[in-house]
C-alpha cells in the first residue's frame, strides 16, 4: 500500500550491509582540513622566520636585544643594538613582580653572562659579583663602581636581596630557586589563605609528598581497570541495586516531606503571635509545594521504571557484553593513553607556536613603562585567531579519531559471527581503515562540534569579562545562550558517535550516516533513554567511587607525614587526576555501550533469527530478545483468548434475544 505521492516520488530504503564494502568518504572535507593544517604550519614558519623562535628560546631584554647574539640598533631605543654574544641569560630585576591578569613578569629584564647562584644582600655584593664573574646585574648604563652611589639604583638595579637563581634547561632565564618568591602568584589563586606561611607550607607540602601523589594517581589507574572488570560480573546486581536505591530514596523523601507538612499543620494555631503565625503559614505552604512536587516526581519515576523495566534489562545485557568486548579487545583499554599522549603533543606544539607569535612582530616602545614589546599589527594579528580555531578543531579531530577507532573495532567484533575469524588486532585494523577511508568523515564531525564550541567559548569569555558590570537581564541571557549551546554540543557529540558507528558499518559519508543513525535512535527512543539514564548514572557513580577511594587512601597516606599538616592541595591534585583517569576509561566503556546498542538495534531490525537471517548478537543479548519475544507472545495469546471470550458472550446474547 502506497501513500499519497509515493508513486511519483518513491522512497528508496537502503539496507544496512555491515563490513561488506569499503569506499572513501567525505574527501572534500579531508582536503579542506589538509589546507587548514598547511595554514597552521605557515603560521609556525612565519613566527620562526621573523626571529620569534630565537627570542623565545634565548630570551630578550627590555630594550629589544636578544641574549646570546649581536643585535641591530632599533631606532629610538637608546640601549638597543648591543653585542650580547657573551651574555646568554635573561635576568629580571624583580622576578616576583608578576602581572596575574596579563600572565607576564612586569620587571625590567637584562642579558647577563651568569645567574647569581648565591644570595646578594647589598650593592657591594652586586659589585663584587660583577668583578668576579664579569656579570653586571644592573642596567647597561650603570657602571659597577657606581652601584652603591648611583641616584637611580632603586630602579636600575635588582631588588635586594637578590635570591639565588638558576637558568632553565632550555629557556635561558634566571629564575629564583626559592619557592617563597612565587608565594604572591599562589595567593592570587588560593583565595581562602590569609597567611603567607600557609601558602609556603602548601607549596612545600606538594613537593615533599610528590611520591605519595604519584602513587595515588597510579592507584586511581588500577581502580579504573578493576572497576571495568567488576562491572562485567556484577552488572545485573549493580544496576538493579542502584535502581532500588533511587526508588526507595524518592519514596522515602516524599514521605518525609508529607510528614513534615502534617507536623507543621498541627503546630499552626491562632494563639501564635502575628509574625510567627505568618512565618509558620509560609513554611506550611512551602512544604506543601515541595511535597506535591516530590509526589509528582516519584509517580513519574515509578511509571517510567515500570514501562522501561525491560529496557533496563537491555542496559544490563549491554554492560555485560561491553565487558566481554574488552576481554576480546584488550587494546581498547589503551586508547585513552594514546589519545591523551597525542593531545599532549599537539597542545605542546600549539602553546609553543603561540609563544612564538607572542614574541613575533615589530619592536614597539611602551609609553608607560618605556620598555620594548614585540607586537603584530595589521592582518598579521588575526593569525592568533586562526591558531585558536586550530586548537579546537584539531583537538576535536583527535577525539573523533578515538571514537571512530573504538566504533570500528566494536563493529568488527559484533558483526563477526565466528569470533575466531576476527583480525589478529581489530584495533590496529580499525585505525588503518580509518586512515585509508574515513578521515574526511571524522574531519567533518569535528568541524560541526567546533562550529558550536567557538561561539560558546566566546560568550563564556564575554560573560567573564563583564562580570559585575552587566545587568541581571543580560547576565541571564548570556547564561541561557551558553547553556543552550552546551546542550547542543552534547547532543551533537552523541549523534556524531553514532554517525561514526554507521560509517564503520556501511562506509557511508557523514551526513548519510548521521541520518541513518538518527532514524534508528528515534525508532528506539525509550531504549536510548533507558541506556543513557541508567547507564550514565552507573558510570557516574563508578567515577565517584574511584575518586572517593583514592581520596580516602590519600588521607591515610598523608596521615603518616606528621611534619606536614596542610593536605588541601595534594588531595585536590589527586582527586582531580583520579576523576580524569576514571572519566577517560569509563568514557571508552560508554562509547562501547553506545556502539553495541546501535549494532543491536540494526541487528534486531533486519534479522529475525530465521535461516538466512540469523542474529549477530551475543548470547546475553540473545537471551534478552528471547525473553522479550516470549512476553510478547504470552501477551498476544492472552489478548486473543480475551477477544474469543468476548465473541462467545456476544453470540450467546444474540441467541438469547
Amino acid at each position: 500500500k502506497r501513500e499519497c505521492g509515493s508513486a511519483l516520488f518513491p522512497v528508496k530504503t537502503r539496507e544496512w550491509k555491515p563490513l561488506e564494502q569499503r569506499k572513501c568518504t567525505d574527501i572534500p572535507w579531508l582536503l579542506l582540513f589538509i589546507l587548514f593544517n598547511v595554514g597552521m604550519l605557515c603560521i609556525c614558519g612565519f613566527a620562526i622566520a621573523t626571529g620569534a623562535a630565537s627570542r623565545l628560546i634565548s630570551g630578550y631584554d627590555s630594550y629589544g636585544n636578544t641574549c646570546g647574539q649581536k643585535n641591530a640598533k632599533i631606532p629610538g631605543i637608546e640601549l638597543s643594538g648591543r653585542d650580547h654574544a657573551s651574555r646568554k641569560y635573561v635576568f629580571f630585576l624583580d622576578p616576583c613582580n608578576i602581572d596575574i591578569l596579563r600572565r607576564k613578569i612586569k620587571s625590567v629584564a637584562l642579558c647577563v653572562s651568569k645567574c647569581p647562584d648565591t644570595e646578594l644582600k647589598t650593592y657591594e655584593d652586586l659589585r663584587n659579583f660583577s668583578a668576579v664573574y664579569g656579570s653586571d646585574l644592573c642596567s647597561y648604563d650603570v657602571q659597577p663602581d657606581t652601584y652603591s652611589t648611583h641616584s637611580n639604583r632603586a630602579t636600575k638595579c635588582p631588588t635586594l636581596p637578590v635570591h639565588p637563581s638558576a637558568s632553565l634547561p632550555v629557556f635561558h632565564r634566571c629564575m629564583p630557586v626559592d619557592i617563597s618568591c612565587y608565594a604572591r602568584f599562589a595567593e592570587a589563586f588560593i583565595t581562602f589563605v590569609s597567611d603567607n606561611s600557609v601558602v609556603h607550607r602548601v607549596i612545600a607540602g606538594v613537593m615533599t609528598s610528590k611520591e605519595i601523589i604519584m602513587g595515588l594517581c597510579l592507584l586511581a589507574l588500577v581502580l579504573s581497570l578493576i572497576l571495568m572488570v567488576v562491572i562485567r560480573y556484577i552488572s545485573v546486581v549493580l544496576v538493579w541495586i542502584l535502581t532500588a536505591v533511587v526508588v526507595v530514596g524518592s519514596i522515602g523523601g516524599t514521605g518525609i516531606l508529607w510528614w513534615l507538612y502534617v507536623d507543621h499543620s498541627k503546630s499552626v494555631n491562632a494563639t501564635l503571635p502575628a509574625l510567627e503565625l505568618e512565618v509558620a503559614k509560609d513554611n506550611q505552604k512551602a512544604l506543601l509545594i515541595y511535597a506535591i512536587a516530590a509526589t509528582v516526581f516519584t509517580v513519574i519515576l515509578l511509571l517510567l521504571l515500570f514501562f522501561m523495566r525491560k529496557r533496563v534489562a537491555l542496559t544490563v545485557a549491554l554492560f555485560h557484553v561491553a565487558s566481554k568486548v574488552f576481554t576480546h579487545l584488550p587494546l581498547l583499554a589503551l586508547q585513552p593513553f594514546w589519545t591523551f599522549l597525542t593531545l599532549m603533543l599537539f597542545w605542546v606544539y600549539w602553546i609553543t607556536v603561540l609563544l612564538f607569535l607572542g614574541s613575533a612582530g615589530s619592536p614597539v616602545q611602551n609609553n608607560q613603562t618605556g620598555l620594548v614589546e614585540f607586537r603584530m599589527d595589521g592582518p598579521l594579528q588575526y593569525m592568533v585567531w586562526y591558531h585558536a580555531v586550530g586548537l579546537i578543531w584539531i583537538s576535536e579531530f583527535i577525539l573523533a579519531c578515538q571514537q571512530m577507532t573504538v566504533a570500528g573495532a566494536v563493529v568488527t567484533y559484533y558483526f563477526t559471527r565466528d569470533k575466531s575469524q576476527m583480525p589478529f588486532t581489530p584495533i590496529v585494523s580499525s585505525v588503518l581503515r580509518l586512515m585509508r577511508y574515513h578521515l574526511g568523515t571524522v574531519v567533518k564531525g569535528a568541524f560541526i562540534i567546533t562550529l558550536v564550541e567557538i561561539p560558546r567559548l566566546i560568550l563564556t569569555y564575554i560573560h567573564s569579562q563583564l562580570k559585575g558590570r552587566e545587568n541581571a537581564c543580560a547576565r541571564c541571557m548570556l547564561k541561557a545562550c551558553i547553556c543552550c549551546l552546551w546542550c547542543l554540543e552534547k547532543c551533537l557529540t552523541y549523534l556524531n558517535t553514532n554517525a561514526y558507528t554507521a560509517t564503520a558499518i556501511n562506509s557511508t559519508n557523514f551526513c548519510t550516516s548521521a541520518r541513518d543513525a538518527f532514524f534508528i535512535l528515534v525508532e528506539n527512543a525509550l531504549r536510548v533513554a533507558a541506556i543513557n539514564s541508567v547507564g550514565d548514572f552507573v558510570l557516574f557513580l563508578g567515577k565517584v567511587l574511584i575518586v572517593s577511594c583514592t581520596a580516602f587512601a590519600g588521607i591515610l597516606s598523608l596521615n603518616y607525614q606528621r611534619e606536614y599538616t596542610v593536605w588541601v592541595l595534594p588531595l585536590i591534585i589527586v582527586c582531580v587526576f583520579s576523576f580524569l583517569v576514571a572519566h577517560c576509561f569509563l568514557s571508552i566503556f560508554e562509547i562501547v555501550v553506545d556502539v553495541l546498542f546501535l549494532c543491536f538495534a540494526i541487528d534486531t531490525k533486519y534479522n529475525d533469527g530465521s535461516p538466512g537471517r540469523e542474529y549477530y548478537m551475543d548470547k546475553a543479548l540473545m537471551e534478552f530478545v528471547e525473553n522479550t519475544r516470549k512476553d510478547t507472545e504470552r501477551y498476544g495469546k492472552v489478548e486473543a483468548e480475551s477477544r474469543e471470550m468476548k465473541s462467545m458472550v456476544s453470540l450467546k446474547g444474540q441467541l438469547l434475544f
